[in-house]
């Protein structure tokens, strides 16, 4: 399979960039240089899954984002954006796999559900990455930055719900990510830390200390200091061997010490907004 990795590769980068179009089997057959005969065999080895259902859950997964994270757009049309003919027909698929309604998901996201049939796509980008993927790391100089933060604290699962309040927040404030910036500070490694005791701030820079209020947002400073920095374009699915990779590998070797300050992640650009394989995140790793 190895000697296919390059050709899937491109195979699931162009599905990803074109999820609103109509997929051409002819073009997806050129990029992994296999004829249509044996495509869907060898697409399905390697990914685990056919086209048609990776196609299926990338898209589910959008038009969830999108009804949690999105709420100016009408159900309607994020179904028809995601390839769905009617809102019937995308109800019935989005509640087989998320035991909502679209609007009751809208209303009350849970992410639950959906874990364990998203897990064949989180496995298949987590071993993309760990098969050769480079990573550069740069050694810069974060100026210190006062931030207004949600502090979540529970399973990762829930982390929607804090989001989605920390955004409705972030819209009565007048913070659009235009001008404040996004950031996420990670204290716990989800792989190690029971649910109930996973630690993450969902954050943005703000010019003065957020008074007291309902949402629950405090003030923090992230601090100045120099950083090990990778930027990550695609998938939040594959940030975490990118932390690995900093420091299990790229710290031993660096003969650096980490400051005493969680690593942090600034949203640079975001999905939905743009499609998954654009998105864009800096990863700090605070050091002396």
């Amino acid at each position: 399979m190895s000697n296919y990795q390059g050709r899937f590769e491109k195979v699931i980068s162009h599905i990803e960039a074109n999820l609103d179009a109509d997929l051409d089997i002819d073009t997806l057959c050129k990029l992994a240089h296999l004829s249509k005969y044996h495509f869907h065999r060898q697409c399905s080895a390697f990914m685990g899954m056919s086209v048609i259902k990776l196609v299926r859950l990338l898209r589910l997964k959008r038009a969830a984002y999108q009804l949690a994270y999105r709420d100016h757009e009408r159900v309607l049309d994020i179904a028809l954006g995601n390839g769905y003919e009617s809102h019937e027909a995308f109800s019935r698929v989005f509640k087989k796999h998320f035991d909502k309604s679209p609007s009751e998901f809208r209303k009350a996201a849970n992410w639950t559900p959906w874990h364990e049939k998203y897990e064949p796509i989180l496995m298949l980008r987590k071993n993309i990455m760990d098969n050769g993927t480079k990573f550069n790391v740069d050694i810069k100089a974060f100026p210190e930055t006062l931030i207004a933060v949600m502090e979540h604290r529970g399973a990762p699962s829930l982390l929607g719900a804090s989001l989605q309040k920390f955004i409705e927040w972030r819209k009565l404030s007048h913070l659009p990510p235009s001008k404040s910036k996004t950031f996420n500070l990670v204290y716990d490694d989800p792989n190690v830390t029971a649910p109930d005791d996973y630690r993450l701030d969902i954050a943005c820079s703000v010019d003065k200390p957020v008074a007291a209020n309902d949402y629950g947002i405090v003030n923090k400073v992230i601090p100045a200091g120099r950083c090990a920095v990778v930027r990550h374009i695609g998938s939040d699915d594959s940030i975490g061997v990118i932390v690995s990779f900093l420091y299990t590998q790229w710290l031993p070797k660096s003969e650096v010490e980490v400051r005493d300050f969680p690593i942090y992640f600034e949203r640079v650009s975001f999905f939905p907004d743009v499609p998954e394989n654009e998105m864009i995140t800096d990863i700090y790793l605070p050091i002396e």
